[in-house]
């Protein structure tokens, strides 16, 4: 692609590339088209599930049919139904496929390809209907979503510039660059009510509005994408899948604020993240989207990358600061604030936004404030000029969530702010997995809370989960089931905090080591009532002195157990049972009359703990057994029990 110096050479650039979209953009289903194109998902999940082969074994097929000309196999990012990847998807047949293995390349390019059928067997069944589904439109897991920082993930390669100026790409950037002044770009962001992403919540427009506000001539526009909560994806899908709407949006940030240089601080557990990001940096530059004089204007701005270490604490913003200038990753006192100098990268202005805010800022400038605002359920109090009047955390847009735990449909969501618990827990999710009960979801990870049924219908946004004793966070959705059990799930999450403790702050240093302390000794039966006493006081005291974030609400899972939950530590203290039957020195395993002597117990036991002879009742060794349950899923009777 030639190099782009004007903005009708955008234009130019759009018009050339916008064919290359034209088969995946029909909604219609069209089985009988000669031309096709087979999307495949080459995010890291399918990737570990082979789906590069899986690509290579499509290419050979087509290749043997003679139809190189008619059928392209594109890589994209991930479609975010992650549980049923490897996905493939055929335009503009608009079919489905899920759960797609290497081996079956051969037959998706005989029958569907060739011989114009469905491979019936591939299609998504839905866990409440129970029948099978080809239009990923109709799926209970898509329906309900509206996706605007996710739009390009599954839909574009994400390591072809031409394909992101295909859907309208840099078009935002290219508005703010010739019709636009860096005030009026601020404005807009600020009136379209979109706040971080990455949990606090702060309005993004007035974040970038303090920074624009100070006078310096050197300033930073950071990305954090940092993302270390235990089960969330997003930031690292969306860079997997959309990395130039992270360029694009920093760019945007850049003008708006004055500033030159721009720094993606990624972990280095991502590298197919970190691979595809400078894949796009590369492009952008070449095509003159970054860099000296961009589009032909006066304006000048790149991007580098620093790689982290994986520490949780580096998602605080001064942490991750200090950590870029090869310091240690440890928090400071606010203020001086990152976007007053003295307080961000190398002492210069910084303006610091996780992945998820950039990925919706290019939509915000192209389709407007005013179509961003009305999505989800803010109404923000404008002034006579129908500018944003006040500084509240607004509830606009979507979110992105990672649903998991026990869930039918893991993977991805992206809802509007608003959309209650209960429509993405039993419509998008479809249901809890196993026919189990619902008990709680976690949300905001180690740093949330969990939240119970009584509060299913609660509309999900930062003030209404802030007042069920939880908090958005970076979108982690972790779904527990009566399988679950509330004091070990705190016991996990405190681990995690304990052990990424920076160490800098004692209230977080010593504090989260005693709770987990007690944790253990609550869930291994050694606790007793005045120790839930004790380690409810300590976890407000540590949320009330901590220095930062990560201190302030590793007390979270424990504070909101204890408020929901408190008969099940009680259980544990008093009657020294696991309700749930997780905690594996509160329960033993006993063989029932209902044995039948079939001996898969026997074998299935790893420990060698079960002896007993064919059609005799089996025994269980007390001492040898470790409880990992195996002899449960694999008994036909249903006739091992846990006391």
């Amino acid at each position: 692609m030639d190099k782009i110096n004007s903005q009708e050479a955008l234009l130019a650039a759009y018009a050339a590339c916008k064919g290359s979209l034209a088969l995946r953009c029909i909604d219609k289903h069209d089985i009988n088209s000669p031309k096709k194109e087979i999307l495949c998902c080459g995010g890291t999940g399918c990737h570990a599930s082979n789906s590069k082969e899986l690509m290579d074994n499509l290419r050979k097929a087509i290749k043997e049919h003679g139809l190189d000309n008619d059928v392209k196999v594109i890589q994209t990012g991930c479609f975010g139904f992650c549980a049923q990847g490897p996905i493939v998807k055929v335009m503009p047949d608009n079919v489905f496929y899920v759960q797609v293995t290497p081996e079956d390349a051969a037959e998706i390019v005989e029958k569907h390809i060739v011989g114009k059928q469905l491979v019936e067997r591939l299609l998504f069944v839905e866990p409440m209907l129970k029948e099978r589904i080809h239009d990923y439109a109709k799926m209970s897991f898509y329906a309900k979503q509206e996706r605007i920082a996710l739009r390009n993930c599954g839909l574009l390669d994400p390591e072809n510039i031409s394909e992101y100026i295909a859907n309208e790409g840099y078009q935002a950037l290219a508005k703010c660059l010739f019709q636009m002044k860096p005030a009026e770009v601020v404005q807009e962001v600020l009136n379209s009510g979109i706040c971080g992403r990455g949990g606090a919540g702060f309005p993004t427009g007035m974040k970038w509005k303090i920074a624009a506000g100070v006078q310096a001539d050197e300033k930073y526009i950071v990305c954090n994408a940092d993302e270390g909560d235990p089960g969330a994806f997003m930031d690292r899908s969306i860079m997997e899948g959309d990395p130039n709407s992270i360029i694009e949006a920093m760019a945007i940030g850049a003008y708006a604020i004055g500033a030159q240089h721009g720094l993606v601080y990624i972990r280095a557990e991502y590298p197919l993240a970190v691979s595809r990001l400078q894949i796009a940096i590369d492009e952008a530059r070449k095509c003159g989207l970054l860099g000296d004089h961009i589009m032909g204007t006066d304006f000048s701005f790149d991007i580098s990358i620093k790689l982290g270490a994986g520490a949780f604490v580096c998602g605080e913003e001064t942490a991750l600061i200090h950590s870029m200038e090869g310091l240690r990753g440890e928090p400071t006192t606010k203020p001086p604030f990152p976007a007053n100098i003295g307080g961000g990268y190398w002492g210069c202005s910084t303006n610091v936004n996780n992945v998820e805010t950039y990925a919706s800022i290019p939509v915000i400038i192209r389709k407007g404030a005013a179509w961003y605002s009305k999505i989800g359920n803010w109404q923000p109090e404008l002034d006579e000029n129908g500018n944003f009047k006040r500084t509240i955390s607004g509830n606009a847009g979507t979110k992105v969530f990672a649903l998991a735990g026990q869930i039918n449909n893991v993977g991805l969501v992206e809802v509007p702010m608003g959309t209650t618990l209960r429509e993405i827990i039993y419509e998008i999710g479809g249901g809890i997995s196993g026919g189990h009960e619902f008990k709680a979801v976690q949300t905001g990870g180690p740093s949330g809370g969990c939240i119970t049924k009584e509060n299913l219908d609660t509309p999900i946004d930062y003030g209404n989960l802030s007042k069920i004793g939880s908090m958005m966070g970076s979108g982690g959705m972790i779904v527990l089931s009566d399988k679950d059990c509330m004091p070990a799930m705190a016991k996990f999450y405190l681990g995690f905090t304990k052990d990424e403790s920076c160490g800098k702050c004692t209230p977080c240093r010593i504090g989260t080591r005693r709770m987990l302390e007690m944790l253990e000794k609550i869930c291994d039966g050694n606790g007793d009532e005045k120790m839930l006493d004790d380690l409810e006081r300590l976890a407000k005291t540590i949320a009330d002195t901590a220095l930062c974030g990560l201190g302030q609400t590793a007390p979270n899972p424990i504070l909101s157990t204890l408020r929901y939950f408190k008969d099940e530590y009680i259980a544990h203290v008093r009657d020294k049972k696991c309700p749930a039957g997780t905690c594996r020195k509160l329960f033993t395993l006993t063989i029932t009359d209902g044995c039948i002597g079939c001996t898969k117990c026997k074998r299935n036991c790893p420990v060698g703990a079960i002896t007993g002879e064919l059609k005799q009742k089996h025994v269980i060794d007390q001492t040898k057994c470790i409880k990992c349950g195996a002899c449960i899923d694999g008994c036909p009777k249903k006739a091992i029990v846990k006391d």
